[in-house]
């Protein structure tokens, strides 16, 4: 029989789940605060059941000899060691959908409660104070809200202000047109949004994109009286900028649910008059905890006896029969997607992937949801292969899937093909009797590239000196070439390298390749290895 170790608090139904599915079960939820006690017993688990408390360490895992799946109540897994989980051949799932009406609420909670001052006037009222002149508020009727991230909780948010009768104004990469209309929001760039909306409300992941970027120069371009409200990720915004702003009166008001550092014990926003602040609580009602809960049992549980995997972050959903020989085409998918959507910024509509060959009879649909994530996942790190069609469909991006025979000298290949309004990109690639994927064509020229963790990809004409220039380059700044592929249609026609490098190039070596004027495109790519 099944073990499995529940270390936080889950609800007795969700841990009745495990016993209704012949899965040995202990609640000790003490645990996952006695990183010493969940050392010395974590050896006797099939599974893990987690929120948040829990840390699954390198060092945890090792001593997790039996362990086979870690199940995380809610959408983050911080808390995990996911590359250590990999290693380990540890299934790590979580639940990406549980929380999402729960958060999108607070949200909206949170502009009321700065627009009207309620936690001040509440506080003042208490006291024995009547300050009715005092807290003269502001209302959402009318108003112009904008929205910066349209995904599944953006969306939320979105109809509910709507439904406020407000006017709401969207930014967000991947949003097309058509999924814009369908929401009843209008899509805007950023700085036009900034400068229009009388409430802006966060809803994107934290990544190298996305750090910062509400920083002192967009709150110089924001409306004034603006209120902002952060419910998404710490570290989106310049604390210390905003606080400035939220003195100097540009902007009016602020409600935040998450901060840089958390817990947060201090914070340049706290015991300012016109801010709102809440310890992290957008997935904290009893409905949301109890969903999640649920969730994560009925996974672990389907997992262990069945082989089912749902909700995996680090492997696909894909049957035992099918792993050794689907697996390193998943990872080539991955990868085709990757490199598609590290190249894309703008929105994307269409994404079609041709399966050729071997590969066309295989299992095409996690092969599909791989090529997704991997295309999404350079905007937004938490999607994966569950989660990736159905935030490809929400925001309007039509996916189709065509397979053929043979059409070539490979026994299999998959091309992955991504529009957007301005453009189409297409790279194919392959993977030798090694196991390993290799770039086979991109933009319609063939090349043989093995796929690295740090990639550099050029576009130019092709004329004597590129090579000499890249290497030339790479080594001034200390950057080692483990691989140099190229690649061109015609003579002095269009030409592409791809590098694979020992580590990321740094900003100097692509300023230096920039200023020699030689290069249409510059990319620094990453790939997991």
């Amino acid at each position: 029989m099944p073990k499995v170790l529940v270390s936080d608090s889950l609800s007795e139904t969700a841990v009745q789940i495990f016993r209704d599915n012949n899965i040995d079960v202990d609640f000790l939820p003490a645990l996952g605060k006695d990183k010493d006690a969940l050392l010395a017993k974590i050896g006797e688990y099939d599974g893990l059941a987690i929120r948040s408390a829990t840390k699954v360490t390198e060092k945890l895992l090792e001593a997790a000899t039996n362990l086979k799946v870690i199940g995380r109540a809610g959408i983050g897994v911080d808390n995990v060691d996911l590359k250590a989980a990999s290693k380990k051949g540890v299934i790590v799932m979580n639940t990406p959908f549980g929380n999402m009406i729960t958060t999108g609420e607070h949200a909206i909670a949170m502009m009321f409660a700065v627009a009207r001052q309620i936690p001040e006037a509440s506080a003042s009222t208490h006291a024995g104070k009547w300050e009715k002149s005092k807290f003269m508020g502001v209302e959402l009727t009318n108003k112009t809200l904008g929205l910066v991230g349209a995904g599944n909780i953006g969306s939320i948010v979105a109809s509910r202000a709507l439904g406020l009768k407000m006017k709401v104004l969207a930014y967000d990469p991947f949003l097309s047109e058509d999924r814009a209309k369908e929401m009843g929001v209008t899509k805007v760039e950023l700085d036009e949004l900034l400068g229009k909306a009388d409430f802006i409300t966060l809803h994107v992941p934290k990544t190298d994109a996305t750090a910062g970027m509400i920083s002192a120069e967009a709150i110089g371009k924001m409306k004034p009286g603006v209120r902002l409200i952060n419910c998404a990720r710490g570290g989106l915004v310049d604390e210390a900028a905003l606080a400035d702003a939220l003195k100097s009166g540009h902007v009016a008001g602020a409600a935040f649910d998450v901060f840089e550092v958390e817990p947060a014990t201090d914070s340049p926003l706290f015991n300012l008059p016109n801010v709102v602040v809440t310890p992290h609580l957008g997935a904290a009602t009893s409905e949301a905890q109890e969903n999640v809960a649920l969730q994560v049992a009925e996974q672990i549980s389907d997992y262990l006896n069945n082989g089912a995997v749902t909700n995996a972050i680090n492997m696909p959903s894909i049957t035992a029969e099918e792993a050794p020989i689907l697996g390193p085409f998943v990872k080539l998918a991955q990868h085709l997607g990757g490199f598609a959507g590290q190249l894309t910024d703008e929105p994307i509509t269409e994404i079609n992937i041709t399966y050729d060959g071997k590969v066309a009879t295989m299992n095409t649909a996690a092969l599909a949801s791989a090529a997704i994530a991997g295309v999404m996942q350079a905007q937004n790190p938490d999607v994966n292969m569950v989660s990736a069609p159905v935030i490809a469909k929400d925001r309007g991006i039509k996916v189709s899937n065509t397979t053929q025979g043979k059409s070539g000298v490979f026994d299999s290949y998959i091309k992955l093909t991504v529009k957007t309004a301005q453009r189409e990109r297409a790279v194919a690639g392959t993977v030798f009797s090694d196991g390993k994927p290799r770039f086979i064509q991109i933009k319609g020229i063939n090349i043989d590239a093995e796929v690295g963790s740090h990639m550099l990809y050029t576009t130019n004409n092709d004329v004597p000196g590129i090579i000499g220039t890249l290497g030339q380059t790479m080594g001034e700044h200390g950057v080692n070439i483990a691989n140099f592929t190229l690649g061109r249609k015609d003579t002095g026609g269009d030409a592409i390298a791809l590098l694979y490098l020992d580590e990321a190039p740094n900003q100097a070596a692509m300023d230096s390749l920039r200023a020699t004027g030689m290069f249409e495109t510059i990319s620094a790519l990453q790939f997991e290895a």
